[in-house]
């Protein structure tokens, strides 16, 4: 599935979700490098095959975000794993993404946005060597956590050098490709993953999906050095510094909140992991207090505390969390019911789940180019309830075909879900931030880029969880159907906390 990135300010964001990805952390604080002998207006000489390299690093890590999920009972089935280790395979990527990736745009501002980019999509791919080299689900998933935070090093670039390479005028232009580019990548993403993980190739197996980086890492290192333009930056006090002890704060409250999830289940629930869950608010709180000491100080906090009091962020935050919870939990649960209860191959799996990514392609598209700028917020609310309506539908469809269950039979509610997920995508970044001043563009982009990751992470932990409890009691069939009801709960709640947004996203400045 495509992840959407809160789009940047005061530019016009394509359609497509995927286009939305477009990392937005922070803005860039550096004037437009030299452009080799044309004037600034004109743009950097060499800009659009530095695009090319942008759009090849989102690929590659979008490829490593979509296929992990089909390989996993593969891995399972090697590594001999229990269910919490096949859940931290997927949350241990977002959750260090998720934790980084509000400070990923500011390190560009301080040490440079090419050197930043060099310096992600190397440590991402020796990251993903490590992930086919891992021995068992410990190494793998410190390889993957490892990603993760190259990841958020990474990406956040892109913004600020597409900034700084395009004039204006073009800068649309460029954030427009993104959105074939990557729509497509969602699309093959499962498939590639099933495939290289049936053909063994080298009797790699799995470990492919991985390997298969090094060629595109070394691709987007080399010509990253080549292509971007030189850094210019100065560590001027516009810049702000890194709040270390806030990323500190802030991945405690996140570990105290999602480790227990994934393995409460495997332990029993234990009194301590009640606790631990109980303990992430009072360090939420010691983490706004701290931002809040930050700004008085004249400092650059991590978050703005000011984006907190505003009812229009939180309820966009709160939204934002139900929402992709709801998705990548279905996605990763899904994936694992389609090979663990029905016993087909990798590639049958991620065959199965193009209908989905289709009606995701195709809903974002309608929704961003028709609907959304004309209907806004309840373009929102009927996307919830197509999906929503989606989910219902391929629990009947389990219901209905039992153990003799085809992809055709389930290609109907898989378009449905998609096209639900899809009207969703599009508007939503534009419409929550809606609600905040342009000065808190910058942070509430890089937050609500976390939240989603953050979402990510607990739909894992909490639908992973429900389901292999599920699973283990009554069966995979049932623990598949229960999981896609509680997603249908996820979904209405999102629907009702919605109601909160702001009812229009507010228009684009023109280039």
């Amino acid at each position: 599935m495509t992840r959407q990135t809160a789009p940047p300010p005061a530019t016009h964001p394509p359609a497509d979700p995927a286009a939305n990805r477009t990392p937005a952390a922070s803005s860039p604080a550096n004037p437009s490098p030299a452009t080799e002998g044309g004037p600034e207006s004109a743009g950097y000489r060499l800009r659009w095959a530095g695009l090319a390299v942008i759009l090849l690093a989102e690929v590659m890590e979008l490829l490593d975000t979509t296929i992990v999920g089909v390989a996993s009972p593969a891995i399972q089935r090697e590594f001999g794993g229990n269910g919490s280790q096949i859940q931290w395979i997927s949350a241990a990527y977002t959750l260090a993404f998720a934790v980084l990736l509000i400070t990923g745009g500011r390190l560009g501002d301080l040490f440079g946005r090419k050197r930043l980019f060099v310096l992600g999509a190397a440590g991402f791919t020796l990251a993903s060597v490590l992930c086919a080299a891992s021995t068992g689900p410990a190494t793998l998933i410190a390889a993957r956590t490892a990603q993760g935070l190259c990841g958020a090093l990474l990406l956040p670039q892109g913004l600020g050098l597409i900034k700084t390479m395009f004039p204006p005028k073009e800068t649309g232009a460029a954030f427009g490709l993104f959105g074939p580019v990557l729509g497509l990548s969602s699309v093959i993403g499962p498939i590639l993953g099933g495939y290289l993980t049936d053909a063994d190739w080298f009797g790699t197996g799995w470990r492919m999906i991985f390997l298969i980086n090094l060629p595109l890492g070394a691709v987007a290192v080399l010509a990253a050095i080549r292509l971007l333009p030189a850094d210019h930056t100065t560590r001027s006090a516009s810049a702000g510094r890194i709040d270390p002890l806030g990323v500190l704060l802030l991945s405690c409250a996140v570990l105290l909140l999602v480790y227990p999830l994934v393995q409460g289940r495997e332990l029993g629930w234990p009194l301590w992991t009640y606790a631990a869950m109980a303990g992430a608010l009072p360090v939420l709180w010691l983490f706004s207090a701290h931002q809040r000491r930050v700004v008085r100080r004249g400092g650059t906090p991590l978050i703005e505390p000011t984006l907190l009091r505003k009812r229009a962020f939180t309820s966009a935050l709160a939204t934002g969390l139900l929402f992709f919870a709801a998705v990548s939990g279905l996605m990763l649960t899904f994936t694992l019911y389609l090979q663990l209860g029905l016993d087909w191959s990798p590639l049958h799996g991620g065959l199965t789940m193009i209908p989905l990514s289709l009606g995701i392609v195709a809903g974002a598209v309608l929704s961003g180019a028709v609907l959304g700028p004309r209907y806004g917020r309840r373009v929102l609310h009927a996307g919830m309830a197509v999906a929503a309506l989606g989910a219902l539908g391929m629990w009947a469809s389990l219901a209905h075909w039992s153990a003799g269950l085809t992809s055709w039979e389930l290609s109907p509610a898989l378009v449905v879900t998609g096209l639900g997920l899809g009207l969703i995508m599009a508007p939503f970044f534009d419409i929550a931030l809606a609600g905040v001043d342009d000065r808190e563009t910058g942070s509430a982009s890089g937050v609500l880029n976390a939240v989603q990751q953050l979402g990510g992470s607990l739909g894992v932990a909490v639908l992973g969880t429900a389901f292999f409890g599920w699973a283990a009691s009554d069966g995979f069939e049932h623990g598949a159907g229960w999981t896609l009801g509680l997603t249908g709960g996820l979904l209405a709640l999102t629907f009702l906390v919605a109601f909160l947004l702001p009812r229009q996203a507010r228009p684009h400045e023109e280039g």
